[in-house]
């Protein structure tokens, strides 16, 4: 044991050796010599354990350099990896949500690299607005007179309401009062921003009068709430936008419209089910509109206010809006996104999200019938593959209940359904599917570089066996 003890490298010679030399100019002299001490640690504890002992002084060296150098590599591995997302939710929140159009990387890149006109008029000389080249965008595209931009739409409404409503009654429907992801609580959000909620009718039925009879001193606003993630069906009435506006404009009480997934086209024209846009909020009346950036707009995580002129500047001017304010990379990339709206006839083959929402199912199909054999002969003989009708859906709380037929690989898994499935998310690029009955499904809607994910399915006959 003794001996064995002795054949042992000590750290100098692991840090001096060239793999030590390659790992320090990698990782750090410190980091480099705190993974050299454990992995001869591991190895004595081996030796008394009576495991495998190194057969010279050499091995023992060559075994703790490896060691070292894979703890080292595995933790300089970056957790915000790139996946494969074959769930088949396209805006998948825990996935990012939308993928940025090539127009809006170019410019997130161009922000990152060099300094920009953030802050700054060219053509004045003096400090400008940070909003400034959105909101001239967001005021084109839906007619909004004013708009300001923050870091997502939970902190539009935010804004909205301690800006409009602080210390005084905002009136919500009973059936609107959401609950979306992450304990976002409409009536948590009204009370961190200092309003008072009043709420009216019942979960299921609302009607213009119980907003009339709401109407007191102290009404600051009526706020009405897309319910993004689930619908009330049945016995049910709610006040359509155009209805409750025209009661706000007659009472002189501005109407705020939280529509939550910030649609600016109609959809149907790619075989959707039809969302309100925003344009459509803003037509009907609604004083000021809340939306997205990162659901169906298709573009970075960002939460948009617009609509009435007065309203946007008492927001942009609330010292919350610096709080809550976009750096420089989202300004660009949203920038360059809004810019696709004005050109409609090419959104689908331009903006990333639209597109894999519009992919028709021969499309998939051809997709299908590419990459099912190649995966199939490396599954072989363990699992068989199998190309299967499925249901996508939008995902992030847009049109809930609507799913768009798509295709899926399907590997019959049974009780290892779930082995097989974190085989696959151990790829080099991780690839994340879904179980559904038994079965691994990979839906193929959201795959867009098909070379790369051919590439490295040899690496799963290792990762199974």
């Amino acid at each position: 044991m003794t001996h064995k003890l002795a054949d042992l490298p000590a750290v100098h010679e692991i840090i001096d050796s060239e793999t030590g030399k390659l790992c320090v100019s990698r990782y750090g002299h410190d980091a480099t010599l705190k993974a050299a001490r454990e992995a001869i640690d591991a190895l004595r504890g081996q030796v008394l354990c009576g495991g495998e002992a190194p057969g010279s002084r050499v091995e023992a060296a060559r075994a703790v350099s490896a060691a070292m150098e894979a703890a080292l590599a595995a933790a300089d591995q970056t957790r915000m990896r790139r996946v494969f997302n074959l769930t088949g939710t396209v805006l998948h929140t825990n996935l990012g949500r939308a993928v940025y159009a090539e127009a809006a990387v170019q410019a997130a890149t161009t922000a990152m690299r060099h300094p920009l006109a953030l802050e700054y008029d060219l053509d004045g000389g003096q400090r400008g607005q940070r909003d400034d080249a959105v909101q001239a965008l967001v005021a084109e595209i839906t007619g909004a007179e004013d708009a300001c931009v923050v870091n997502n739409n939970a902190s539009a409404v935010l804004l909205v309401l301690a800006a409009l409503a602080a210390n005084r009654e905002a009136v919500v429907s009973r059936g609107e009062l959401i609950e979306i992801g992450g304990s976002f609580r409409m009536p948590e959000i009204m009370a961190g921003a200092g309003a008072i909620l009043r709420e009216v009718g019942t979960t299921n039925r609302t009607h213009l009068r119980d907003y009339e009879a709401a109407i007191g001193p102290d009404t600051a606003l009526f706020l009405k709430v897309h319910t993004s993630n689930y619908k009330v069906v049945g016995f049910t009435k709610a006040v359509e936008g155009a209805e409750l506006a025209a009661l706000a404009k007659k009472s002189g009480i501005p109407l705020v419209d939280d529509l939550g997934s910030g649609v600016l086209v109609d959809l149907s024209r790619w075989g959707l089910t039809r969302e309100r846009t925003v344009q459509e909020a803003l037509d009907e009346g609604a004083d000021l509109v809340t939306f997205s950036g990162d659901k169906l707009l298709g573009g970075p995580q960002a939460g948009f206010i617009a609509g009435r002129r007065d309203l946007v500047r008492a927001c942009a001017s609330h010292p919350l809006k610096r709080a809550l304010r976009l750096d420089k990379v989202r300004l660009a990339a949203l920038e360059a996104t809004l810019k696709l709206y004005r050109d409609p006839e090419t959104l689908a083959t331009r903006l990333p999200t639209l597109h894999m929402l519009a992919r028709g199912v021969e499309a998939l199909r051809a997709l299908a019938d590419e990459i099912a054999p190649a995966l199939a002969e490396i599954l072989a003989p363990d699992f068989s593959v199998e190309i299967a009708e499925c249901q996508s859906q939008v995902g992030s709380g847009a049109l809930p209940l609507d799913t768009i037929p798509s295709l899926a690989l399907r590997i019959p898994a049974g009780s290892q359904a779930d082995r097989l499935a974190s085989a696959f998310r151990q790829l080099p690029i991780p690839v994340i599917g879904r179980i559904e009955k038994g079965a691994l499904l990979l839906d193929l809607r959201c795959l867009d570089d098909i070379a790369g994910f051919r590439a490295q399915l040899s690496s799963l006959h290792h990762i199974i066996r």
